[in-house]
């Protein structure tokens, strides 16, 4: 099972309740007063037309791409829409320096120039059902035969035993799916906090070709300067194919797959909106915590938050350096850098806007105004009185441990590569069978194409240097002392020493099978067990103090529920599919107002800044192409403008990047792939008036895939005329 249901501290229950465009709703139960508010923003579509299990519906066009992103089905030959940032690792796998389509672009004149995407895959909803009963009866069972036990523990000890049962009956649960239904793939997950569970089920089709990617001048215009940044002219998209064998089911690459012939596909729109006109996201946000107590608040700012922007800012300074001396190293670490320097940037945003916006004074509000609640009843009192002080006490007791982990997995597990490779070769050789050999192969040559020895051992030396800086003594892996014995303090010839000795910065090393004694004498693998072990260690001491953060957050949640059980309560992300309904909208922030969309003059205006800002750079060809100013259908019939982004105020979060944005009839509009640093704190705290979604327009798209591309067989295959 893909989820530990421990770590997961979802919360459902919004103290004030919902606003009408507030929430990430599960289209197989969205509510007739849902419904009602939905259809008097401008749906016109029933229930059914959304979510049918019975027959095709809107959900059978939106598919979760590669298990981190979104995407929309747009033709009847099985041709999916994403964005440029989602597609971008298979894009940069598919480049060469001498046919470099990351920074060119691509375009696949017929199927048969589609290229293959290894590794990739989609996945399309089948169906969502319901097994909370059936998880709450095995818990029942699983209390009484463990009766004796639950008397020791005393206190809240249903609360307890809870957490370690509910993984195992999931995963029965999920094998089970498994076994019945073995072309599908069956996930159980977690909803309310634990509160409910359902079993998502899904057809998985793992042969996806890359058809079209516009230069990376396009797809990434504005880079780091304008990520989380409005207005924005970024054409962030790129478009990939499903392909399936002869019966038209999911099937391994083979040369002989056929296009995948679409149950349900997305019709586009050309006919453009308006400020106040109707949109919904559909697609598999990833995780939000909105109603997370003020004091997980605070240790997500100063533990996750911290250590996110602390240490990428040390190996992005590292790697950008790099990059811009040499191309082939740009290309090795641009899909790197590009994954860590975006929740780089949101982790500064999001502790920015919750600060400003005095997110923490107000969730201290709120609980005492549970507490009050609480008060007033003798069982209530019993059960939820106590909840602010003890999660108080369970946050205090684990910080400096929480934090050394966060620090550690930044600094070694998501830091140097040859920690990874490191981590990769120590399962390879662990690994039982051929096909657990050849998947831990698979990611440790990936891993090889994309490193760099020099690049990697000024990394390493860097935030070796930089975690000792960052926690206290006591979480420091042993390495550290071998450093100061054997090496004199001096980070740097240890790393030299480590990257020569090591069997692993030898690209062969993938075919070797290393003895106990040999794996224990390589530097590599024994600065990893370092790290491993004191991750162990520091995780074994905090494990309680976890155990209480979960089950007192639970708690949290459940007083919620009960004290609101009048109100509608969306379930927080976690990786299912969701919908959002709201409206196309401007906002007002600091800076003055935003107006809702943004046309090609402000992008050709920031092409005039190139010269001082690299990222606002495109190719000569694409500027004259712009101003040439033949726009032709995708020029928005009112304003007289070719549009390029607009915002909403659908709620969205990570792994919505590539949602399709749908008006009121279920034509695609747009494609969401970023929100706005004025409300970067959206993850915890929905603001009506800042959290807005940011979309490239359609027309945008096809534009660039019409104009620049010159592929008309895709424009026709789309139904774009």
């Amino acid at each position: 099972m893909k989820k530990k249901f421990l770590t997961l501290l979802a919360f459902v229950c919004g103290l004030n309740g919902m606003k009408a465009d507030e929430g990430m709703w599960m289209l197989s139960h969205i509510s007739p007063k849902s419904m009602k508010v939905m259809k008097d923003l401008g749906l016109q579509m029933s229930e059914k037309e959304l979510y049918n299990t019975k027959g095709t519906s809107l959900k059978d066009a939106v598919v979760s791409f590669g298990g981190f992103c979104s995407g929309v089905v747009v033709s009847p030959d099985g041709l999916v829409f994403t964005n440029h940032h989602c597609g971008f690792g298979n894009i940069q796998a598919l480049a060469t320096p001498e046919n470099d389509i990351l920074k060119n672009g691509f375009v696949a004149r017929t199927q048969a120039e589609e290229l293959p995407a290894k590794g990739l895959y989609v996945q399309i909803l089948q169906r969502t059902e319901d097994i909370t009963k059936r998880v709450n009866k095995a818990l029942d069972k699983y209390y009484k035969e463990h009766a004796a036990e639950m008397a020791q523990l005393g206190e809240n000890a249903k609360e307890k035993m809870r957490w370690n049962s509910v993984d195992s009956i999931c995963l029965a649960i999920e094998n089970e799916y498994a076994k019945k239904y073995p072309e599908l793939i069956c996930e159980v997950s977690p909803y309310y906090t634990g509160n409910a569970f359902y079993v998502n089920v899904y057809k998985q089709y793992d042969d996806i070709r890359l058809v079209f990617a516009p230069p990376q001048s396009l797809g990434k215009f504005g880079g780091e300067t304008d990520n989380w940044m409005w207005p924005r002219q970024t054409c962030d998209f790129s478009v990939f194919r499903i392909y399936a064998d002869k019966d038209n089911q999911p099937a391994e690459y083979r040369a002989d797959n056929r296009p995948l012939k679409a149950e349900r596909y997305a019709k586009v729109s050309l006919e453009g909106f308006k400020k106040g006109d109707y949109c919904m996201t559909i697609g598999y946000p990833g995780r939000t915590n909105r109603y997370l107590s003020s004091y997980g608040i605070v240790e997500r700012m100063e533990n996750t938050n911290e250590s996110r922007i602390n240490v990428r800012g040390v190996k992005q300074g590292i790697w950008k350096k790099w990059m811009d001396s040499d191309p082939k190293i740009r290309l090795q670490y641009a899909s790197k850098y590009a994954n860590s320097s975006n929740y780089w940037k949101n982790s500064i945003g999001m502790n920015k806007a919750l600060k400003e916006l005095k997110v923490v004074e107000q969730k201290k509000k709120q609980e005492q105004q549970i507490n009050e609640w609480a008060q007033k009843s003798k069982k209530r009192q019993e059960r939820f009185g106590n909840l602010a002080p003890e999660l108080e006490k369970a946050y205090a007791a684990r910080k400096d441990g929480n934090r050394a982990i966060a620090f550690l997995n930044e600094s070694f597990l998501g830091g140097p590569d040859l920690m990874r490779i490191a981590f990769y070769f120590d399962n390879l050789q662990n690994a039982g069978g051929e096909t657990g050999k050849a998947t831990w192969k698979n990611r440790l040559r990936q891993q090889y194409k994309d490193w760099n020895e020099e690049v990697d051992k000024e990394t390493m030396t860097a935030l070796i240097d930089n975690y000792a800086k960052q926690v206290k003594p006591e979480y420091l892996p042993d390495f550290y002392q071998t450093i100061e014995k054997e090496y004199n303090n001096d980070i740097r010839t240890y790393v030299d020493a480590m990257f020569k000795q090591s069997v692993l910065t030898d690209t062969n090393c993938v075919n070797l099978t290393l003895t106990q004694e040999q794996k224990d004498n390589d530097m590599a693998l024994k600065c990893l067990k370092s790290v491993m072990e004191l991750g162990g260690k520091v995780s074994d001491q905090i494990s309680q103090y976890n155990m209480d953060v979960a089950e007192k957050e639970r708690l949290l949640c459940e007083a919620i529920l009960e004290m609101e059980m009048d109100q509608p309560h969306y379930s927080d992300a976690n990786s299912t599919m969701r919908l959002s309904y709201g409206f196309v909208d401007d906002y007002t922030s600091a800076a003055g107002h935003q107006n809702y969309f943004t046309t090609m003059p402000s992008l050709l205006d920031k092409v005039a800044q190139s010269g001082r800002i690299d990222e606002y750079k495109v190719e000569p060809e694409v500027k004259a192409l712009f101003e040439k100013g033949d726009f032709g259908p995708y020029k928005d019939k009112e304003s007289g403008e070719m549009q390029l982004c607009f915002l909403t105020n659908n709620d969205i979060t990570g792994g919505n990047s590539g949602s399709p944005m749908f008006n009121g009839k279920g034509e695609l509009i747009g494609l969401a792939f970023d929100g706005n640093w004025d409300a970067l704190s959206s993850d915890i705290t929905f603001t009506q008036d800042l959290t807005r979604c940011i979309g490239v327009d359609i027309r945008y798209v096809l534009y660039i895939i019409d104009r620049w591309g010159k592929a008309e067989r895709l424009i026709q295959e789309i139904g774009a005329r």
